[in-house]
């Protein structure tokens, strides 16, 4: 990478910052209740959950795939959670515990069917994981008999109401994610074949990497992130339904793509998403409080993500002129 694409790249993620700032400061100018502590800790919780799929999206993405079943993948993960925390058979300490474990499980046996699928037979990542949206979702309401599931231990519930110096414990949680994650892909030699991938895969296949193993582990790590996000998501709101998460893939790769990482793969990083996340967060919090209607405000997002996705067109190409 040269030294211009380099300074380009951070500019680009400035850029991306100056847009938050500026559009916080719209909303608390124009809005007094937008910068009320209270609020201010809403925004947080809010981007949570958002934050860490789209931790997940950003690796597939990198790759030039996509994954379209992370809303309903993740209502299966805290449906197969619920049904264990549940468990009156199991004491509360191990029931929590393999409720995480089940749906990390859930979560990553989704992803490697979405990876393996799709590399063993050279089909699209956008139509296998369009079939695991329906397949997810109806094994959702399948095993729930389509019921919501709640009454969960106490000290489960408390903890998604517990926060430190007024920042919620899951956004605190889903910034360590966002962390590890940018390590992987900033410092591991894992990361630099996703980035190596995304820009030439024929280049790295001939130089005798797998290419198949680092893809389908992609969607692995995409599976195990909303694994993560269906417990946070039930910390938060205290129950597990075969419905939710209805457009969160939407939510996500507008996240990844507003971030600065590009639809053709090879380009981004998991600072610019979380930026991303917390643009479509404020965004979505302010309009509320201006008193935008849900239908208008899907309208608002469905603009953004067609004018993120415009804009890359133009990023990539200014970035190849600098190469």
């Amino acid at each position: 990478m040269t030294k211009k694409r380099l300074s380009f790249l951070l500019m680009s993620e400035a850029g991306i910052g100056v847009v938050l700032v500026l559009l916080c400061l719209v909303f608390a100018l124009y809005e007094p209740n937008f910068r009320k502590p209270n609020n201010i800790s809403n925004i947080f919780t809010q981007i949570s959950i958002n934050t860490v799929i789209s931790v997940g999206m950003t690796f597939v993405i990198l790759l030039g795939g996509i994954d379209l079943s992370v809303g309903s993948v993740l209502s299966l993960c805290t449906i197969l959670a619920g049904l264990v925390i549940t468990n009156g058979d199991l004491g509360v300490p191990l029931a929590i515990l393999l409720a995480i474990l089940a749906s990390l499980a859930g979560g990553i046996a989704c992803g490697l069917f979405n990876g393996w699928v799709s590399e063993r037979w050279r089909i699209p990542s956008f139509v296998v994981t369009l079939g695991m949206l329906n397949i997810a979702r109806g094994s959702a309401l399948s095993i729930s008999n389509s019921r919501t599931i709640f009454n969960f231990p106490r000290v489960f519930n408390a903890v998604g109401t517990e926060s430190y110096f007024g920042i919620p414990l899951i956004f605190l949680i889903a910034l360590a994610i966002v962390l590890v994650g940018h390590f992987v892909l900033s410092y591991t030699v894992f990361g630099r074949m996703i980035y190596g991938i995304g820009n030439n895969e024929e280049a790295v296949r001939l130089s005798g990497h797998n290419v198949k193993f680092y893809k389908v582990t992609a969607f692995v790590i995409c599976g195990m992130a909303v694994g993560l996000a269906a417990i946070l998501y039930m910390l938060r709101l205290n129950i597990a339904s075969p419905i939710l998460g209805v457009g969160f893939e939407l939510n996500a790769i507008a996240a990844v793509v507003i971030g600065g990482t590009s639809m053709s793969g090879g380009k981004g990083s998991l600072i610019g998403t979380l930026i991303g996340a917390a643009i479509m967060g404020v965004l979505t919090n302010g309009l509320l409080l201006v008193g935008l209607s849900d239908f208008a405000r899907q309208i608002v997002t469905g603009f953004i993500i067609v004018l993120a996705v415009v804009l890359d067109t133009y990023r990539v190409k200014l970035s190849h002129m600098l190469e």
